[in-house]
C-alpha cells in the first residue's frame, strides 16, 4: 500500500507540474470577457414564445461550437432567463473579435446571379440600387469588403443553403492566397452538383449573412459535393469564417444585453489575496495539530499535505477549471480532512485513557470514528451533488473542488494515515 500511496504522489505531482500550464484558471482569476445576450424578439415578431425559446436552446449549442473551435479553456455558457444566454471565456480579452464570431449569424446561401436584370438599370439620380423597382423574384446583395472590386449583384432566389454543410476549413491557393473550402454531405452534394451542373457558365453567388462572398462562373459540374469561398482574407479572417460555418448557422439574430472584461490584475489580485489567507489559514491548522496532538498531529499534517497534492493532481488530469468558488471549496476539504483525523484522534484517546494497549486503542479508535467520519462525507457529498445539479458557473465549479476534495480526504484519513498508524501498533506508549 505505501508503494501505491508514493506512486500517486509522484502522478499527482507530474500532473502539477508546472501549474501555470497544467492548472486551468477561470474568468475570476485569469481575467477574461463575460457577455450576455438574448434573442432579437425585435427580429422574431410573430414567433411563438415556445418557438423562441428552441431558438435559444439551439443558438446555445452553436455558441459553444464556436467558443471550442477558439480554443478557449474551460468556457461557461449556460442558459439565463426564457430566450437568454451568459457566456464567460476565461482569457479572451478581445472583444471585437469575440462579437465578429459569436454574433455571426453564419447564414450561408448560394444564389445565381441573374443573367436577365442588370444593376445599371436600377439606379437612381444619387446612383443606389432602387430595390423597390426590382423584380419579385430578384433580390440585391451587397458585396461584402472581402469580394474582388467591392462588386454588388441582382440575384435569383436561393438554391442551396449551408444546412447541408459538414466541414469547413482554411488553405491556400497555388498562388499562396487564403480561401475557404467547404464540403457537404451526401445529399447536399447530390443537390449541389445537379445546381452547377444546370447552369455551366453562369455565375453562382456565395453569399454569407447577406453579403456575397464571392460569384465565380461555374466552368463545369461540381461533383463530390466540394466549394470554396474566395476573398481577399487574411489568415484570422479565413480561420474564423471556416470556424463558423463549421459550428453552423444560428437559428435567431442575437442582440448583447451586457459585456465586461475582467482585466488580469483584478485576477491577479484575487489570486494574491486568496492565496495568502489559504497559507495562513493551512499554517495555523498544521501548527494547532502539531502542538496539540503532537507526533500524531504531525502525522495528520502530513496526511493533509498528501489530500492537497491528490486534489491538484486530479484537478489537472481532468482539466476542471479552478475559480475563486473552487478555492473555496478546497479549503472546505482541507477542514474536512483535519475533522477527520481530529475525530480519530480523540477516539484513540479515550480508548487509551481507559487502560487499553496502544495496538487496540488504535483498533478500536479507528472503527468508532469511521461511522461518523462516513456519516460526515457522505453527507457533504449529497449537498455538493445538489448545488452541481441546480448551479450554475462558480457554483458548479465550487461543488466539483468539493466532491473530489471529500473523496479523497475520506481516502487519506482511512488509508494513509491508518497505514502510519498501523506501523505504531507496536509501540508502548503513543504521542497524541
Amino acid at each position: 500500500m505505501a508503494l501505491i500511496v508514493i506512486a500517486l504522489i509522484g502522478v499527482s505531482v507530474y500532473g502539477i507540474y508546472p501549474p501555470s500550464q497544467k492548472l486551468k484558471m477561470g474568468l475570476d482569476i485569469k481575467g477574461g470577457l463575460q457577455m450576455s445576450l438574448e434573442v432579437d424578439r425585435d427580429k422574431m415578431q410573430g414567433k411563438a414564445e415556445q418557438d423562441i425559446q428552441e431558438a435559444a436552446d439551439r443558438a446555445l449549442e452553436i455558441l459553444r461550437k464556436r467558443v471550442d473551435g477558439l480554443g478557449i479553456a474551460e468556457p461557461a455558457i449556460e442558459r439565463e432567463g426564457p430566450s437568454g444566454i451568459i457566456m464567460q471565456l476565461p482569457g479572451l480579452t478581445d472583444i471585437k473579435k469575440a462579437r465578429d464570431i459569436i454574433l455571426s449569424v453564419a447564414q450561408l446561401e448560394f444564389r445565381l446571379v441573374s443573367t436577365t436584370y442588370h444593376l445599371s438599370d436600377y439606379l437612381d439620380k444619387s446612383g443606389k440600387v432602387d430595390t423597390s423597382k426590382l423584380p419579385k423574384d430578384i433580390t440585391f446583395i451587397p458585396g461584402s469588403e472581402k469580394t474582388k472590386d467591392h462588386e454588388d449583384f441582382l440575384c435569383e432566389k436561393v438554391v442551396l443553403t449551408g444546412e447541408p454543410l459538414v466541414d469547413a476549413y482554411a488553405e491556400p491557393d497555388p498562388m499562396g492566397s487564403l480561401h475557404v473550402s467547404f464540403k457537404f454531405n451526401d445529399e447536399g452534394g447530390k443537390t449541389f452538383g445537379i445546381i452547377t451542373g444546370d447552369n455551366v457558365g453562369r455565375r453562382l453567388a456565395v453569399v454569407l449573412d447577406g453579403k456575397v462572398y464571392s460569384a465565380p462562373v461555374i466552368q463545369t459540374p461540381i461533383r463530390g459535393g466540394h466549394g470554396q469561398i474566395t476573398g481577399n482574407f487574411s489568415d484570422e479572417d479565413a480561420k474564423n469564417l471556416a470556424l463558423v460555418l463549421r459550428a453552423g448557422a444560428l437559428p435567431a439574430p442575437l442582440k448583447v444585453t451586457s459585456q465586461f472584461v475582467v482585466g488580469p490584475t483584478l485576477g491577479a489580485d484575487s489570486v494574491k489575496k486568496g492565496t495568502t489567507a489559504a497559507a495562513y489559514g493551512l499554517i495555523l491548522v498544521l501548527l494547532f495539530m502539531a502542538i496539540y496532538y503532537r507526533v500524531s498531529g504531525v502525522i495528520a499534517n502530513a496526511g493533509l499535505l498528501v489530500n492537497m497534492v491528490y486534489l491538484l493532481g486530479m484537478l489537472a488530469y481532468l482539466s476542471v477549471t479552478i475559480t475563486l468558488p473552487g478555492i473555496a471549496g478546497i479549503i472546505l476539504t482541507l477542514g474536512l480532512s483535519v475533522d477527520s483525523n481530529v475525530l480519530i484522534f480523540e477516539r484513540i484517546r479515550e480508548e487509551l485513557k481507559v487502560g487499553k494497549t496502544v495496538r487496540a486503542a488504535i483498533d478500536a479508535g479507528y472503527r468508532r470514528a469511521l461511522v461518523a467520519i462516513i456519516d460526515t462525507h457522505v453527507t457533504t457529498l449529497i449537498s455538493a451533488a445538489v448545488l452541481f445539479q441546480f448551479g450554475t458557473g462558480p457554483i458548479k465549479g465550487f461543488a466539483v473542488n468539493l466532491s473530489l476534495g471529500v473523496a479523497l480526504s475520506l481516502f487519506t484519513a482511512v488509508v494513509i494515515t491508518k497505514m502510519i498508524f498501523d506501523a505504531r501498533k507496536e509501540y508502548q506508549g503513543l504521542s497524541i
